[in-house]
């Protein structure tokens, strides 16, 4: 049984999901604007690093609690 965390979810077309496959981290990120996109990771380190290129401070002016909320999400996987 793989584990599937949610990381986020603002309604049924964006949201960000992690599931734990063994070793691998699979992240699927479902957008409105792009449909969906998959990335596999073979550790958490990797996967934080995606993370702080994918969600930059600078895109959540103002909203710095949903920042810290998603990466403190993805680090808790």
């Amino acid at each position: 049984m793989f584990k599937k965390h949610q990381i986020y979810k603002t309604d049924k077309y964006n949201m960000l999901t992690v599931e734990v496959q063994g070793k691998s981290l699979i992240v699927r990120e479902i957008s409105d604007q792009w449909g969906e996109e998959c990335h596999t990771f073979l550790s958490r380190p990797e996967l934080m690093n995606w993370a702080e290129k994918r969600f930059k401070p600078v895109d959540f002016i103002g909203k710095e609690e949903q920042y810290e909320a998603i990466i403190q999400a993805l680090r808790e996987v």
